[in-house]
């Protein structure tokens, strides 16, 4: 990798709740790129860490701070040239969720409704047993 190349590194936040039937995620959709339902969490700005990354990120996407659990994975995107960085959170079943301009809907959705990818980086989440993953996809 030469020195002006581009390689993003990005934090991303699992929150889980029991939904009726099964487990489920929080996820997020986008107003911005394909406008897509993704977990909550972004891009890493210039001197922050991987938690401070998330926390931030959390705060200006849900309105709210979340409890970092553990980092259950490190996950390379080769679309994107990207590492995204998955932490087990939590936030405070009282507090209300109130998005940035970042985001038009949230909604929890099951687990066995996931894309692939997404599935994969949950479920490596719910089963981290104190070895974080490393994957590519």
């Amino acid at each position: 990798m030469a020195f002006d190349d581009k390689f993003r590194l990005s934090s991303h936040a699992v929150i889980l709740r029991q939904g009726a039937t099964e487990q489920e995620v929080l996820l997020l959709k986008a107003t911005y790129g394909s406008c897509n339902w993704g977990l909550p969490g972004g891009a890493l700005e210039p001197g922050e860490t991987i938690h401070e990354a998330l926390i931030r990120e959390c705060q200006e996407e849900l309105g709210l701070t979340v409890t970092v659990n553990y980092l259950s994975g490190v996950y390379y995107h080769s679309a994107y040239n990207s590492q995204a960085f998955i932490f087990s959170c939590d936030i405070n079943s009282d507090d209300s969720i109130t998005l940035s301009s970042e985001h038009s809907q949230y909604q929890f959705v099951a687990i066995s409704s996931l894309p692939k990818v997404q599935k994969a980086r949950v479920n490596d989440c719910i089963q981290y047993h104190g070895v974080v993953v490393s994957c590519k996809f």
